[in-house]
């Protein structure tokens, strides 16, 4: 035994181990566990086992879930949904708010489930995680009472289809399961096969409070659980997991018209400019990187140093890194726990093999005994190797260097993910601008892995779509008020039109063009088809090609701000009003007085579409920012050309965006025609570019293209699963919009705005912590 003395010389830690006896004899009592359907808990069905991951130790059996099983339970979440959404916002706040309680009185026997199923340290579980779990449930309790005042006309979505990973079982659940019944919804919910525990531990607490039977219905079991799931008579899959799994899912719920959420992997920048504090930055890598063993999706696996500071930066990493405890979960001094499961670290250590096979050097890393990796770090790294590319999800960062502020940001926005980000400087104006200029929906200043109810959390391009937190997250689980539904116009077929059948023109001869980069373009394969009042160019992928490469090059109308887009989109509808007589004699003048009121009136919303600034955690301004997506897609509906391109341009424009767009296939000329409107309205070139031709080709094109980064539907429904599956091969977000009469009242509005945007949220600090507050269990 060591003496006082040495010890106050080494500062060595002694072993201080929670007791689990409590959890332990809970699943020893339960035995084997079955479904939670209907209020109640199946009898067990083929069983397979959970295992401790540091000790290899069976904790329970667990029921794997069928198709039967999974149709079971959407039946009981069925029936229990109206019920429940016909209860007032207080009495589901109330049922939310018992939960929250109950998620207190347990926390040490939660905390300490967490930690036997899932491998993470004691003190992350009690003091991050399920904290942040009743934080949750107590946020969305007031959301309950609140929803109808602030979300007027608004409903529930129905049934709600809910997966969740490994990585922070019992968080998840919450993060999901809080909103979507504050909304009004029912939920059928599978945790992930490694880690069932603390979800089955949920459906106790659900009927210690009486929540209604069916509202929560919990069905555990594999991936093949989870594709029944998404299979199954749902109104909304809630999906966290893998970007390949995210992808699948996508093209599963193609053509269905079914809502979808994604928050998937990351590969996320730890930027360290030359004025950091480093030894701060140095804490935050921890915090960062070797948290939960690396297994977050939003982890700052990618870190950017300055090169002037690098090498006294790497050596506080090195010190720092050695001094980390890697050891038995249920220790209270253990820093890193277990790896979730032997085929995780396997994937780790394949991962570090081959970046070092490409000519990375691997500091640290080392595997242990058991399920455990030592933390490390790769370096000499180039951008191309794997350890670079791929997310490793375990405690393996990698370590490179820029030079100057652009290279920092061309470092970061080197991926095809854009979960989050991490910014390290001790000058407001510096971090600030690096924290705008990264591609990621979440965003830490000199701060890392801060997470809050009231703070929307998700991401951009193949991290996913969809944010959960927040308004915004409640938005995910509502559906907007209803519109009167108009009939859809089937389009006739294009044919390419030869000289011969060409009308003679009246007056002096006009060739109808396309729209691209602020020019008028003949189409690419040189042919038109016959459309009423002449020719239309009949456009081709490759004309799509182009006018999508001259969308990604009108960044600067984003970043011209919002009163001086509006005065170009008041512009536009004086311009349009001193032709309406022209343009009425094409169209009529309903479309006209419309097309003129939708300038006018997403000109007045273009600087008023604000953000917030939410109550999260004290010490921290945590703003909510409405981004311009990127570059647009739009599908315009074939009836009511020239009102229904103008219903759709205008809000995509307004807040930022440039767009591509295919018009009306049997009358787009009223449409071609507004290149005038928009050369003299000083329109920047690339903002609004416009491809006539087949939809049913064009659309499709467009929707799968890597640079669109948002695609609006409104070409009808037989095309839409078409689009969606184009659409899922990146990962991108498509609004079916529904069909309407496009000059009435219910074709603009803010429902509009929010599908042109998405949000970015930025953690500050503000201020010294108020004395007593910096707990995580705030």
């Amino acid at each position: 035994m060591s003496r006082v003395s040495e010890i106050m010389e080494s500062m060595e830690y002694g072993p201080s181990t929670e007791d689990s006896s409590a959890a332990r004899d809970w699943l020893a009592r339960r035995g084997s566990f079955g479904h939670f359907i209907g209020g109640s808990f199946t009898a067990p069905g083929d069983v397979f086992e959970t295992r401790d991951p540091s000790t290899g130790e069976v904790l329970a059996r667990v029921t794997q879930g069928t198709a039967d099983d999974v149709a079971a339970a959407v039946k009981a979440a069925r029936k229990a949904q109206r019920p429940w959404a016909n209860l007032s916002g207080q009495e589901r706040a109330r049922f939310l708010y018992a939960i929250a309680r109950h998620v207190q009185k347990r926390e040490r026997f939660l905390s300490v489930l967490e930690t036997l199923d899932n491998g993470k340290p004691i003190r992350e579980a009690r003091d991050g995680d399920i904290p942040l779990v009743a934080r949750h449930f107590y946020h969305h309790a007031g959301w309950a009472e609140l929803r109808d005042d602030r979300f007027p006309d608004h409903a529930p979505l129905g049934v709600c289809g809910q997966i969740i990973p490994w990585n922070f079982p019992l968080l998840m659940l919450a993060w999901k399961v809080a909103p979507a019944l504050a909304a009004g919804n029912t939920v059928v919910l599978k945790p992930a096969e490694y880690t069932p525990l603390t979800a089955l531990a949920f459906a106790e607490i659900c009927q210690e409070v009486g929540l209604p039977a069916g509202v929560v219905n919990i069905v555990t079991g594999d991936g093949a659980t989870g594709a029944a799931l998404v299979a199954a008579d749902v109104d909304k899959i809630a999906f966290t997991g893998s970007t390949e799994v995210g992808r699948g899912i996508a093209s599963a719920l193609a053509g269905t018209g079914r809502r979808l959420t994604l928050e998937l992997g990351g590969k996320s920048p730890f930027v360290v400019m030359e004025d950091a504090d480093l030894d701060a930055a140095v804490e935050g890598v921890v915090d960062s990187i070797w948290f939960n063993q690396g297994q977050v999706c939003c982890a700052g696996s990618r870190i950017l140093v300055a090169e002037s500071v690098a090498e006294r930066f790497e050596g506080l990493l090195r010190d720092r890194m050695a001094r980390l405890r890697v050891g038995a979960p249920l220790d209270k001094s253990t820093d890193i726990g277990a790896i979730v499961d032997p085929v995780q670290k396997a994937r780790i250590l394949s991962i570090c093999q081959r970046a070092t096979a490409a000519g990375a050097e691997l500091v640290g890393g080392q595997p242990q005994e058991g399920c455990f990796v030592a933390p490390g770090y790769l370096r000499a790294i180039g951008p191309a190797n794997p350890g670079m590319q791929e997310e490793i999800f375990g405690p393996i960062a990698t370590l490179s260097t820029f030079r100057t502020a652009d290279e920092a940001v061309e470092l970061a926005n080197n991926t095809r993910y854009g979960l989050a980000g991490s910014v390290w400087s001790e000058s407001a104006t510096v971090a600030t601008d690096i924290a705008a200029r990264i591609k990621a929906g979440v965003i830490w200043i000199n701060g890392a892995n801060m997470f809050d109810a009231a703070a929307p959390f998700g991401g951009y391009r193949e991290s996913g779509y969809g944010r959960e937190g927040g308004a915004q997250g409640m938005l995910d689980y509502l559906s907007a008020p209803s519109v009167k539904s108009a009939k859809e116009v089937a389009p006739k077929p294009p044919v390419a039109v030869t000289s011969a059948d060409a009308a003679k023109p009246q007056g002096i001869d006009r060739t109808a063009k396309m729209y691209i980069g602020g020019a008028q373009k003949r189409p690419d394969g040189g042919a038109s088809y016959a459309v009423p009042g002449g020719l239309a160019p009949l456009g081709s992928r490759k004309d799509i090609r182009n006018a999508v490469e001259a969308a990604t090059k009108a960044g600067k109308w984003a970043g011209m701000g919002g009163h001086a887009r509006a005065q170009v989109l008041y512009f536009i509808a004086e311009n349009l009003s001193a032709r309406a007589q022209e343009f009425a004699a094409r169209t009529s003048k309903a479309e006209v007085e419309a097309a003129i009121a939708r300038a006018f009136h997403y000109a007045a919303w273009a600087d008023k579409f604000d953000g917030a600034n939410v109550q999260a955690k004290p010490g921290h301004l945590v703003n909510v920012l409405p981004e311009p997506m990127g570059v647009l897609g739009i599908a315009c509906p074939n009836a009511q050309p020239l009102a229904g391109f103008m219903s759709l341009v205008m809000p995509a424009i307004a807040m930022g965006n440039a767009v591509v767009v295919v018009p009306s296939q049997d009358d787009p000329l009223p449409v071609t025609d507004l290149y005038q409107v928009f050369d003299t309205s000083d329109l920047p070139a690339g903002v609004v570019n416009i491809v006539t031709g087949p939809v049913a080709d064009l659309a499709p094109h467009l929707a799968s293209h890597e640079e669109v980064a948002g695609f609006w539907h409104a070409a009808g429904a037989d095309l839409l699963e078409q689009v969606d599956l184009a659409a899922a091969g990146n990962l991108k977000p498509v609004w079916p919009v529904p069909a309407r009469d496009w000059t009435g009242a219910q074709a603009q509005g803010q429902g509009f705005l929010q599908r042109a945007v998405r949000t970015k949220t930025i953690w500050l600090p503000y201020g010294a912590l108020p004395a007593g507050s910096g707990s995580a269990a705030y």
